[in-house]
């Protein structure tokens, strides 16, 4: 057994690390949220990771995201990630899609489960649709922006949930697209005003961070039970 993952052999045994080896999971967004997802995912022994981002590595993500150092600066996100899940876990096979969903060619059914971490709101609809319509086990990551609070970050049916805008929108536009449940992490806490005029949202890496820990958590469980 790999020295890495001795202390997760204490926690799931080595039966549950020898079952995320062989699991194939996908991070549709690595930025502020999915940039810990992935991480977190790599850590914990998955064997199989893809990653989806059409983005590069800018100033203003070094304030929240993992992979945002001086040296990644410019660089694809992809690119970063990917790196970075090596010279963590060496022995993981990495799946790099410079693009963004739905724009890429990408057979969801390829993956044992999804973390959906992606801002637009049209490309989450066309992922969690076509991820459950193929029956893909999928979390979805709602508004994590202008968070203070990372204690109110939770797992609930998106259906349930209130105060957060962007799952607001996404239970009109997947009610009307049949999605009748889905897990999502998202916040109680309600936004923060802003200072500025223009549209930029505020944001903070205990924030970002927490939703993308929380989605990881939540799919490695489910990849073991």
């Amino acid at each position: 057994m790999d020295e890495r993952l001795t202390r997760t052999v204490k926690l799931i045994s080595e039966e549950g690390v020898k079952k995320l080896f062989s699991s194939y999971v996908a991070i549709f967004g690595v930025g502020g949220v999915g940039s810990f997802a992935a991480e977190a995912v790599a850590r914990s022994g998955v064997g199989r990771i893809a990653i989806i981002d059409g983005d590069t590595v800018s100033v203003s993500n070094m304030n929240r995201q993992l992979l945002a150092t001086v040296k990644t600066l410019g660089c694809p996100k992809t690119e970063a990630m990917g790196q970075r899940i090596c010279d963590i876990a060496p022995g993981v096979e990495i799946t790099k899609f410079q693009g963004t969903y739905p724009n890429i060619n990408i057979d969801l059914t390829d993956f044992d489960f999804i973390i959906d971490a992606i801002d637009d709101v049209k490309a989450k609809v066309e992922l969690i649709v076509t991820a459950k319509n193929a029956n893909i086990p999928i979390i979805s990551c709602m508004g994590a922006g202008n968070k203070l609070y990372p204690e109110l970050f939770e797992i609930a049916d998106i259906y349930e949930t209130r105060e957060d805008p962007l799952a607001r929108v996404m239970r009109r536009k997947l009610k009307a697209r049949g999605v009748k449940d889905l897990p999502v992490v998202y916040s109680k806490e309600r936004l923060k005003k802003t200072n500025s005029d223009d549209s930029t949202i505020g944001s903070a890496v205990f924030a970002t961070g927490t939703a993308g820990l929380i989605a990881a958590g939540f799919a490695v469980r489910q990849l073991l039970y």
